[in-house]
């Protein structure tokens, strides 16, 4: 009884009124700030697993970081992972966080197509393809629907079948043998229709990258409309992602 009220204490309250608002735990790992402090670069940039670290100025890649937390555990005073999870944006470019600026992530209003706006703000149903994920990605997107989050109170949805949804949402660093199955599914989508890589894996391919399983000629050739990184994506920054490309304050 003593133990089931710690655990209800220390969660507080599950349903989440503002998803907009709300604060992330400490623990969670989320933009990162490079500080101005003098380190050893090289040794800095060799920590990353993933090459997501870029020196001269000190950068990092958010597309390929897995927020593993190593580079800020031996450089403390140089990165601090904050808890700011509003990391999604609709230019890949803006996903690389720089030594000195502080400012958070944004999505280009430019850049996104008019038909979004138009058609699925007051409704998007989603098909997400796990393509050579790891299961971890695909549980958090699962969690987005739960009490606690409740996605689909702004009208967002995972359907079963393509032929039902508005866009897909891609995990993983797209297999070889997934994908001939990503194209069937992108296929049988409704135009018009929207692209979102969901997580590390599917925006860089992650550990993954280079290796010869991988073909990720679709991502190539197609227009990507939201990166939304994450080693996994939490939900508050799926949601909060979807929500910006969609227009909904």
């Amino acid at each position: 009884m003593i133990n089931t009220i710690k655990i209800l204490r220390h969660q507080g309250k599950q349903f989440i009124p503002d998803l907009r608002k709300v604060k992330a735990p400490g623990i969670f790992r989320g933009r990162p700030d490079i500080g101005p402090e003098v380190c050893d670069e090289k040794a800095l940039a060799e920590i990353c697993p993933t090459g997501a670290i870029m020196i001269s100025p000190v950068r990092i890649d958010l597309g390929k970081c897995a927020f593993c937390g190593e580079c800020s555990r031996i450089f403390p005073e140089k990165i601090k992972f904050t808890t700011d999870y509003r990391l999604a944006t609709n230019i890949r470019e803006r996903l690389i966080v720089t030594e000195g600026r502080i400012e958070p992530l944004t999505l280009g209003m430019d850049v996104i197509r008019k038909e979004i706006r138009k058609f699925f703000r007051g409704s998007l149903k989603l098909r997400q393809v796990s393509a050579g994920g790891d299961n971890s990605c695909e549980l958090e997107l699962n969690a987005c629907g739960n009490v606690n989050f409740d996605m689909g109170r702004f009208g967002i949805e995972f359907v079963a079948s393509p032929r039902h949804a508005d866009g897909i949402v891609i995990t993983g660093p797209v297999s070889k043998n997934m994908a001939s199955a990503l194209q069937i599914t992108y296929d049988a989508t409704p135009t018009p229709k929207i692209i979102i890589l969901a997580g590390t894996d599917a925006i860089s391919g992650g550990i993954f990258e280079g290796s010869p399983a991988l073909d990720r000629s679709f991502i190539d050739k197609n227009h990507i409309d939201l990166y939304i990184p994450g080693n996994p994506v939490h939900p508050l920054t799926f949601i909060n992602g979807v929500l910006d490309l969609i227009g909904i304050k």
